[in-house]
């Protein structure tokens, strides 16, 4: 063992030239002399210590996963297994290299557990490189606001003293190049997209040209994370006489049921929100008999895009020509209480958690850093759901329930891929660790396929498809977990009906309803490709 430390020594000794050795030296005594405030101190050993085995990447590909960035993610997550493989099984075996004296480094700074293997190249830094390289070769500006995080990350290291400064440039570069050698074995945008199968028969619907008799309450405080023009511009042009009434705090819902108890009420209800306001109006055109018009105007529009209506453009064409499909939907209860209607998904465990946690910070830190911090905590706090479906009892970190088929082997189907069907969607997610659960979640069926096989993943996801399902939710730290449907998280509920109960928990339910709901969009012959962002003119 000691020679095979010599020899590796020698051979980083005889690769690096002497005024690579020198510039080290230099950079290590000038990072070291420069004082720093004791939480500056801890703060770069937390950050390289939350980067320790890509804890830190893993937390931020879940949040642009669950965010609707799937494939962006997935390329991150790629670069990054592959650069750390060939940083650490083969380089550091390769060149090695002794770590700065560790009676150089300001007491202060040290790691609290100093790594020991081979200093050349910098793991860390490789696997920041990889990541966030990975990242803006498919979305260039979501790149650029990552990078500094990955050079503060490559910088923890010279500042905690982990590694000399030619260390850290070759790990940046090691993993720069194998993510940019990713973009030439799959080009960026290509391969797996996100979209539903186009379903259900075209069907005749009331047609207004101009808006007239139709009611869209806009919800303005949806989609604020996302960059889109404004669509109350478009809806206003093309729909003069539509009465579009803009939310100021009150729900969705209420807005509609006000507007079709009305002595002249609407012929059509609309909505331009996120899918939780859609789910709310589309209850509403449900009971009243009236066609619903969906505009995207949240940060996902899951509903939305498997409707057809990806753009305002395209939800106004249709419904300028009374073009539509009858779609399923799904009724959610709690105990006996009144019918929710669902249109996407509905489900208990680690994502209810993360909703929760990020919708309780949003307001002060905003969205994304709020789901990143939401993430991290649902990865260490989370504990598993235990219920019993159906009466079979079982310990999940997640329950989901689709509405309609969905793809197989992935463990949340936030999207719906029909419009009918007929059935639910159950996926019950048995997990032996936090990290790899909540990368069994955030990951499509391609990705989620390539971290089976190299068993990041795991292998106990149970799936089936039923008419309805009952399922019974335990407590958890003595209160009832919460239900999310749509992505909107039930609270409230769950305790009242637990509070109802005889036994501990509270009782749930979902059913099918087949073409339930009338929405417009495109006909068939009208139907956009994919990633095109309106219908042809005619």
């Amino acid at each position: 063992m000691v020679f095979r430390s010599v020899r590796i020594a020698v051979q980083r000794t005889r690769i690096l030239p002497a005024w690579v050795r020198r510039a080290d030296a230099a950079s290590a005594r000038a990072v070291n002399a420069r004082r720093a405030h004791p939480v500056a101190d801890r703060f770069w050993s937390r950050v390289s210590g939350f980067a320790d085995r890509g804890v830190l990447w893993w937390t931020i590909a879940g949040v642009l996963a669950v965010l609707g960035h799937r494939r962006t993610a997935g390329r991150g997550l790629g670069s990054l297994l592959v650069a750390s493989a060939l940083t650490n099984v083969i380089a550091k075996q390769l060149f090695g290299g002794d770590r700065p004296l560790l009676a150089d480094v300001p007491i202060g700074r040290r790691l609290p557990k100093p790594p020991r293997t081979p200093s050349f190249p910098s793991g860390h830094s490789a696997s920041a490189a990889a990541f966030v390289t990975g990242i803006a070769i498919e979305e260039p500006r979501l790149g650029a606001a990552l990078a500094p995080v990955a050079l503060g990350v490559a910088y923890s290291r010279l500042h905690t003293g982990a590694h000399w400064v030619s260390d850290v440039v070759g790990g940046l570069a090691i993993g720069a190049g194998v993510a940019g050698l990713s973009a030439a074995v799959a080009r960026p945008g290509a391969g797996e997209v996100d979209t539903p199968t186009r379903s259900g028969a075209d069907r005749r619907l009331p047609s207004s040209p101009d808006g007239a008799g139709v009611f869209i309450v806009v919800n303005r405080a949806s989609g604020t994370s996302v960059l889109r023009t404004d669509p109350m511009q478009v809806l206003e042009r093309r729909l003069p006489r539509a009465e579009l009434h803009v939310l100021d705090g009150d729900d969705p819902g209420t807005a509609v049921r006000a507007a079709l108890a009305r002595d002249d009420p609407p012929r059509i209800v609309g909505v331009c929100g996120g899918d939780g306001s859609v789910a709310a109006v589309a209850h509403e055109a449900r009971a009243a008999g009236v066609p619903l018009v969906v505009v995207p105007g949240g940060t996902f529009n899951h509903f939305a895009r498997t409707v057809g209506a990806a753009s305002v453009d395209l939800a106004v064409d249709a419904l300028q020509r009374g073009e539509g499909v009858r779609a399923d939907v799904a009724e959610l209860r709690f105990a006996d209480g009144p019918p929710i209607t669902v249109l996407n998904t509905a489900s208990v465990g680690l994502y209810p958690d993360f909703v929760a946690e990020r919708e309780r910070r949003e307001q002060h830190w905003g969205k994304w850093l709020a789901a990143v911090a939401a993430a991290a905590r649902v990865l260490r706090r989370s504990a598993p759901v235990t219920v019993v479906v159906d009466g079979r009892r079982a310990r999940l970190w997640t329950l989901y329930v689709g509405v309609g088929p969905n793809d197989p082997g992935i463990a949340a189907p936030m999207q719906r891929r029909r419009l009918d069907g007929g059935v639910l969607d159950v996926r019950l997610l048995h997990a032996d660790s936090r990290l790899r659960a909540a990368g069994a979640l955030a990951f499509g069926r391609r990705t989620s396929a390539v971290l089976r096989r190299i068993r990041l993943l795991p292998e106990r996801l149970e799936s089936f498809t039923t008419e309805s399902i009952e399922v019974l939710v335990r407590p958890r730290h003595g209160q009832p977990p919460g239900f999310a449907h749509d992505g909107e998280v039930s609270l409230d509920a769950p305790a009242e009906a637990s509070a109802r109960t005889a036994s501990p928990g509270y009782r749930t339910s979902v059913r099918i309803v087949p073409a339930a709901l009338d929405v417009y969009r495109p006909a068939s012959d009208r139907a956009p490709r994919a990633g095109d962002g309106h219908s042809p003119r005619r």
